[in-house]
């Protein structure tokens, strides 16, 4: 089987999965508890802790939290802040092609009162800054843009929007940075970030942990009530296991990201010349890139007009290649791609879009395969088109 739907889920480093076990089977005790088990526990959290603020030059254990997912992160991200800077002001600012778990809630908070900007894209689903400036109002508490977009993987200019907001010191930024860790160069500090959302089972970690990131002086309100762990923001017994192999499946990451981006880089390009050879089908987002520059090294997506893309998933799986439609939390939904119509595609084209998101497991040969794979499947399914 070749697993190339690296942006919903990866597979776990064996180490991780040593570390997982090890910890479990030793240190079951809760980490809120006194006795020396507890405190053993609590320890080992802890120095997760501290693991995961060493990644990031200038930030401090204290201003991490653990969380069960990304989307978790997200949502208190957004509406902690939101509902927190409430008495200063009641507007919004987030784009059109965020990840559900951020997206959605910004709607919810709509419905709450809070008046919402949605910036728009460009073609190659970049937001423009500008854009940003015009947007931002006395009332403005809260910008939310994500790093990398998890569909096509547009990267957003978060350091030039950073730069912006440290001149509206009223305003809180939140990133969505799931799909650029391990892969992008991140600075928390230097880009002028406030939040910073993550997920382990993106970077070979263990499913069931997300991580926020809460600048020192910073208040959130709080979603869940009932408990002081994670500074009473995320209250409930923290799984101690998975956080600490989480914390050793961010570091490996961190460790080799220049090196992947580069390899993957090239393996992209690769990928690249094979679909644009196959007339059928049609390269969203930007295809003519430079290290760290206009889409992430890891993705590549593509439409295949007048062709179901759930056909076109199934015919790749008989070919023994794992790929998906677009956001794991959306694929299931028939409706058209929000990201793509955003960057002014097609209704055919955001209906039939195809995602291929690979690792380090991927090489040239890998990629290769991948090719003649899809060129054999367009080949099956050619005359199955729906014309119009």
């Amino acid at each position: 089987m070749y697993y190339f739907d690296h942006c919903a889920s990866t597979p776990p480093h064996e180490e991780v999965i040593r570390t997982m076990a090890e910890v479990m089977a030793k240190h079951y005790a809760n980490p809120s508890s006194l006795h020396r088990s507890g405190q053993e526990a609590g320890n080992l959290l802890e120095r997760a802790r501290g693991a995961i603020a060493s990644l990031f030059p200038g930030t401090d254990a204290k201003e991490w939290i653990f969380t069960s997912s990304a989307t978790e992160s997200n949502n208190i991200a957004v509406m902690g802040a939101a509902r927190s800077g409430k008495k200063r002001g009641n507007h919004l600012i987030t784009t059109v092609v965020e990840h559900p778990s951020v997206y959605d809630t910004f709607q919810a908070l709509e419905r709450e009162g809070f008046q919402v900007t949605y910036l728009p894209v460009d073609s190659f689903g970049v937001v423009s800054v500008s854009d940003l400036e015009a947007a931002l109002t006395d009332e403005t508490v809260l910008v939310s843009v994500m790093h990398v977009n998890n569909e096509v993987g547009a990267i957003q200019p978060i350091a030039e929007i950073g730069k912006l907001l440290k001149r509206h010191r009223r305003v809180m930024f939140h990133v969505d940075g799931v799909q650029s860790m391990g892969k992008l160069p991140v600075d928390l500090t230097g880009w002028g970030i406030d939040m910073f959302s993550a997920s382990a089972h993106k970077v070979n970690g263990p499913r069931g942990v997300g991580l926020l990131y809460i600048r020192q002086g910073v208040t959130l309100e709080p979603l869940l009530r009932g408990g002081s762990q994670e500074h009473e923001l995320r209250p409930g017994t923290e799984n101690v296991p998975a956080i600490v192999a989480s914390a050793k499946a961010f570091r490996l990451a961190a460790e080799s990201g220049a090196a992947r981006a580069e390899r993957m880089y090239k393996l992209r390009a690769r990928l690249i010349a094979c679909i644009q050879d196959i007339p059928e089908l049609h390269i969203n987002g930007s295809t003519d890139c430079k290290l760290g520059s206009c889409a992430a090294p890891h993705i590549l997506h593509f439409s295949y007009p007048g062709m179901k893309p759930e056909v076109i998933i199934h015919m790749l799986e008989k070919q023994e290649i794992m790929a998906s439609t677009k956001s794991a939390c959306s694929s299931k939904s028939e409706e058209p791609s929000r990201v793509l119509l955003a960057m002014q595609a097609s209704y055919e084209s955001a209906v039939s879009g195809i995602r291929i998101s690979f690792g380090d497991e991927h090489g040239e040969a890998e990629l290769d395969w991948l090719c003649r794979k899809v060129r054999l499947v367009v080949q099956q399914l050619r005359p199955l088109e729906r014309k119009g």
